[in-house]
């Protein structure tokens, strides 16, 4: 197939493009290479994908909406995976329009290049972030989720309804992919195992938020992707148990899905930081803080939607997935870092 896939030298879309590519796919990847974080860690993770003749690379914004619908007219891409997006719960706060003009607008755009390309499917990143204050947990896709905490949170919250509309009017196959907290090899700076790792192996203290309170539903990157690919192969169609009267907020009249994709495995945080502090051989001095603005206490995913609609559930124990992103923090950038 020929999948566009926005984000592409992103984290999760970096590394679903290797996948992709490596079982025969043509990939279009379009990223703005911004500078939220360490512009020379994108390039590296592009300089994988370009090695494949079957991969070409973009360099536009999302928020370009003359950029996209060239895109989309030019390449004709049978299905669309949208990875970018301004990430981080704790910028919005500080910077709320970055949110707007990428998460919304930028959304926007990708939405309409489906609709008027005939795009067989559009799949996009969510997040568990839009669970807010829900404290029910497992999170479940069929929980109200009307109470975000942060505009990160309420932005992915839009893109659903975003997409659900499009799936609505425009019968464009559409499924939406809550994250929980992904991590691995090549993963974000901005995210607590980089940002612990590389302050222990300086000496420096780790900011502690909640107290250690925190439980995080952590996700390997190669689950993930799995995930990903598995949902993208399955276009949604309409639910015909589907009711108005009592509707479920998974799924639609239209072809229309949400899916969780989590360890379902929560870790206290202060367990996580001391199975860093064995993989490094070292130990953290700790800087206990109150929880942040935005933050929640505790995720925890529920995926049998996930599995009984596409016969995967993740199962990276979380020793392993810290164990090899220790390996890959040390042989990209060495000790001193």
């Amino acid at each position: 197939m020929k999948i566009l896939v926005t984000g592409s030298a992103g984290f999760i879309g970096s590394a679903l493009s290797l996948r992709l590519l490596a079982r025969g796919d043509e990939v279009i990847g379009i990223d703005n290479l911004n500078d939220y974080y360490d512009v020379g860690l994108k390039r590296a993770r592009l300089a994988r994908t370009l090695e494949y003749d079957h991969y070409q690379e973009l360099r536009i914004d999302i928020h370009d909406r003359a950029a996209v619908a060239q895109t989309f007219t030019r390449h004709r891409p049978q299905r669309v995976v949208n990875l970018a997006a301004q990430a981080g719960v704790r910028y919005s706060i500080e910077n709320p329009m970055a949110y707007v003009d990428t998460n919304l607008t930028g959304f926007a755009n990708i939405l309409e290049g489906c609709r008027h390309h005939a795009v067989e499917h559009l799949v996009y990143a969510s997040s568990s972030s839009v669970y807010g204050a829900n404290t029910k947990l497992p999170f479940s896709v069929h929980h109200n989720v009307d109470h975000p905490l942060s505009l990160y949170a309420a932005s992915k919250k839009a893109n659903e309804l975003m997409a659900h509309t499009y799936s609505h009017l425009y019968r464009l196959p559409t499924t939406g992919l809550r994250f929980f907290t992904v991590y691995g090899p090549w993963g974000r700076p901005d995210m607590a195992l980089f940002k612990f790792t590389r302050a222990i192996l300086a000496g420096e203290p780790i900011p502690v938020f909640n107290y250690g309170r925190h439980r995080r539903d952590f996700t390997y990157i190669d689950d993930i992707v799995e995930g990903v690919i598995r949902v993208l192969d399955r276009i949604p169609e309409p639910d015909p148990a589907w009711s108005g009267e009592n509707p479920d907020a998974a799924t639609s009249s239209a072809p229309y899905r949400l899916y969780n994709i989590g360890n379902q495995q929560p870790v206290e945080l202060m367990d996580y930081i001391e199975l860093l502090e064995r993989c490094l051989g070292m130990t953290a001095e700790k800087d206990l803080l109150p929880l942040q603005p935005g933050d929640v206490p505790d995720t925890y995913a529920d995926v049998e939607a996930l599995v009984r609609d596409t016969g995967y559930r993740p199962n990276t124990p979380v020793a392993v997935g810290v164990s090899r992103f220790v390996d890959w923090y040390r042989s990209y950038y060495g000790d001193g870092k």
